[in-house]
This record gives C-alpha cells, sequence and structure tokens, in this order.
C-alpha cells in the first residue's frame, strides 16, 4: 500500500467538521520536548502545549515507555467490572500530590466530564439544586458545562435551553475591576502582583452574597464553581483574599467549594495545582489536560465524606480510567517529581514573566502582563484601551511564521497566551520573547 503524500492527506481536511476554529494548517508529523515537526521537516517551538496538555513535553521518553509497556498487557478494563494496576497506582501517586484532605477520586475522559460529574456530585451531596459560576469562566461545551462557561458569547450560540439553576457573579479580575480603577488602583500593579498582595477590593464577594438574595437563597446553592487562575476567559490571577473569601463564604452557608483545575493544574502554575497559591483546601476539584500527557483521561477528587454521598450507579462513563491513560498518568506524575519540573515551571515563568514585563514597558500596545508559573498571558490594546483583538490575530500569526506557536484566549480573544511544556529551558524562553518583541515590531 502507497504512503499517502502531505498533499493527499491535506485534501482529507475538506471532509472534516467546520465547526472546530483553526489556528493553522500545519501538517505536524512529530513532537519532541518543546518542539513540533512539520512534515517538511521545518521546527516550531510549541508554547500552546496542546491547550496546556504536554505538560511534560512531547512523547516524554518514560511516558512513551510506559504507553507501550501497558498497550502490550492491557488496553481496556472497564472500572465498574474490574480494578487494574494502572488506576490502582494513579490513585497512590495523585495521594502524593493532591491535598490530603481530597481522599477520594472518580476518573472520567476530558474536563467537561469531570466537571459534569462533580456538578452531580454536589448536588446529590448536598440536596440542593443551584449553581454559582464565575463570568469568564471556562469549564467546557457539553450542556452542563457549557451552562456554566462565560468565557465566550459563542460558545452558548443558538444551543439554548441549556441547564438550569447556573448564576453568574465577577470573578476578581482586577485589571478589569471598575471598582479598583474608580478606588485609584494601578491596575498594572494589581494584576501584576503575588497572590498574596494586599487583597481584593471586597466587590466581587459582596455581588456573591448578593446573589443570594436577590437571584438564590443559600439554602438552594450546592456549589461554588471557581478556577483559580482564569484560564480561557484570560488568564487572570485573582487576589488570596478573593478565594480566601469564597471559601467563607461557603462554610458559612453550607456550599461546597468546587475548584476547576483543568487547565492550572499539573504544575502549570509552579505548583502542583494553581489552589495551591492560595492557601484554600477545596471540597472538590476537577482536573484533566496535563495529567496524562496528551492521552485523554480526566478526574474529580474530592473529600471522601462527600464522595460517599454519591449514589452508586448514578454516574459512570465507558472509557473513564482506561488502562493505558492511567499508565501515562503515572508515569507523567513521577517524572514532574523526580525531574523537577514543578519547580523548573517557577523558574522560568519568572524569566517569561519578568522579560514581557519588560517589554510591556516598551510596547504601548501590551496592556498588562499577568499570569503564575508558565501560565502567562499578554493583553493588546488599543491607544484608545480597548481590547486589540486584530492586533492579536496579526502577532499569533506572525510568530508563526517565525516558528512560534502562541495561542489568544479572552471574551474579546485580545490576549496572547503563553503555555509552553515544562521542561522549558531559559534558552527557549528567550528565543520565544525575542519572537515575540520581531513580531509585535513587524
Amino acid at each position: 500500500m502507497t504512503t499517502p503524500s502531505a498533499t493527499d492527506l491535506l485534501e482529507q481536511t475538506a471532509f472534516l467538521s467546520p465547526v472546530w476554529a483553526r489556528y493553522s494548517d500545519i501538517l505536524v508529523e512529530r513532537g519532541e520536548g518543546v518542539y513540533l515537526y512539520d512534515v517538511e521537516g521545518r521546527r516550531y517551538l510549541d508554547f500552546t502545549c496542546g491547550i496546556g496538555v504536554t505538560n511534560t513535553g512531547h512523547c516524554h521518553p518514560r511516558v512513551v515507555a510506559a504507553i507501550r509497556e501497558q498497550a502490550g498487557l492491557l488496553l481496556h478494563g472497564q472500572a465498574n467490572i474490574v480494578y487494574h494496576r494502572p488506576m490502582l497506582e494513579l490513585v497512590a501517586e495523585l495521594r502524593t500530590i493532591a491535598p490530603p484532605e481530597l481522599d477520594s477520586f472518580f476518573f472520567s475522559n476530558s474536563g467537561a466530564e469531570a466537571v459534569e460529574g462533580a456538578i452531580k456530585l454536589a448536588r446529590q451531596a448536598t440536596g440542593r439544586s443551584d449553581v454559582i459560576a464565575f463570568e469568564g469562566g471556562f469549564h467546557g461545551r457539553t450542556a452542563g458545562a457549557l451552562a456554566l462557561t462565560s468565557s465566550k458569547g459563542k460558545y452558548r450560540h443558538a444551543v439554548a435551553p441549556l441547564p438550569a439553576g447556573v448564576h453568574f457573579a465577577p470573578y476578581a479580575a482586577c485589571f478589569h475591576c471598575a471598582v479598583a480603577r474608580a478606588a485609584g488602583a494601578d491596575p498594572s500593579f494589581i494584576s501584576g502582583a503575588a497572590p498574596d498582595d494586599a487583597g481584593c477590593c471586597g466587590n466581587p464577594l459582596r455581588q456573591i452574597e448578593h446573589i443570594l438574595h436577590t437571584q438564590t437563597t443559600p439554602e438552594d446553592v450546592a456549589a461554588v464553581l471557581v478556577e483559580p487562575v482564569l484560564g480561557e476567559g484570560g488568564y487572570m490571577v485573582p487576589p488570596a483574599s478573593f478565594l480566601q473569601g469564597l471559601r467563607r463564604l461557603c462554610d458559612r452557608y453550607g456550599i461546597l467549594l468546587i475548584v476547576d483545575e483543568v487547565q492550572s493544574g499539573f504544575g502549570r502554575t509552579g505548583r502542583f495545582f494553581a489552589i495551591e497559591h492560595f492557601g484554600v483546601i477545596p471540597d472538590i476539584m476537577t482536573v484533566a489536560k496535563g495529567i496524562a500527557s496528551g492521552l485523554p483521561l480526566s478526574g474529580i477528587i474530592a473529600r471522601r465524606v462527600i464522595m460517599e454521598r454519591w449514589q452508586p450507579g448514578s454516574h459512570g462513563g465507558t472509557y473513564g480510567g482506561n488502562a493505558v491513560a492511567c499508565a501515562a498518568a503515572v508515569a507523567t506524575i513521577r517524572a514532574m517529581r523526580e525531574e523537577r519540573m514543578v519547580e523548573n515551571a517557577a523558574r522560568q515563568g519568572a524569566l517569561l514573566k519578568a522579560e514581557l514585563l519588560r517589554l510591556k514597558a516598551q510596547v504601548p500596545s501590551i496592556g498588562d502582563v499577568r499570569g503564575l508559573g508558565l501560565m502567562i498571558g499578554v493583553e493588546l490594546r488599543t491607544a484608545e484601551g480597548m481590547p486589540d483583538a486584530a492586533l492579536a490575530k496579526r502577532v499569533v500569526a506572525e510568530c508563526r511564521t517565525r516558528g512560534l506557536l502562541l495561542l489568544t484566549c479572552g471574551p474579546y480573544d485580545n490576549v496572547i497566551r503563553f503555555i509552553p511544556p515544562l521542561v522549558v529551558e531559559e534558552d527557549q524562553i528567550r528565543d520565544a520573547v525575542r519572537i515575540f518583541e520581531d513580531a509585535l515590531a513587524s
């Protein structure tokens, strides 16, 4: 059989659904570390990381070896029929990195599935119906997860009705906070500060209290769902006081706090989980993306007392906890720990942020640089201070031409996100910033 040429293969793209908004027409042949290589051998510095998935780098040798070995032993063992070694080994590994208070696990395939399951768990465990989510949050595109998502209106366009019982509160996005600006705070300082800064102005927490008095009641709210760092919504880092205030509010009313670590987890922010930066322990945590270095796997991690209230048979899934994916996840966590990737993310993230802040001081179109670890966003603005999505699109395209892959995010697509693999090195960080700077200048 003749191997199809690249041209023949690209002709097949005409038969793919157009529902995916595509960033490029690159036909990738292979990946290694922080690089992707196309069929013609051109190398790209990949600062998209599969949208925060390939945290250990492309085709990490230890992960590849674990996949190959497990594929020769067992491909699939239905989780409610048999146990298998990779899943139980994964539980043991997760117990070493998750908050010890979260000691019960359920596995699915995707972040959206994990969020759907977490909401079902919260509702059954509390006997309540409503959920409070946040403006700009992204939690998935299945119906239940989409009902909790507000990062872009187009995700919800023409698919109504969505499940009810969801209320949206403002996120503590200090750079965009009208209250902070009215008080005369410097938004550049606020959004660039560490999570233990002077604190939130308090308005987002007051707005949640207002929701509990006007749109629902505390007795009807099962959970508050929050991203510790806003992902698709613009890479916003809230003050620690905001998340700590959420914890106190949930405790006061008997509401469960669900933290969505799908994008921010597994070392991305310089800690295994972003919530560690804020000194907050959630009741339920959802994980996916970086957990298995590219294989489909997600999880719900919760307090056992909550998980025990989930009625047997009320949730499940054919492929959840797949043996090969679990083996990849075990290898991922071990490689991260033993090769000190999380520490590298903190160190290289500090360099990346410093270099981008240096650039911000020179380029008026950069309105803000923010993030934790290797989860950094650069917000581009017009001379009038408005979101500049057109410039962001041109810069990303120019970077791609120059061999650097980047993505945009935010409700207006004017935030460029830097999310390289956690194995990135100093010279690669500097190369990426240089290309980004040249692209802006061009």
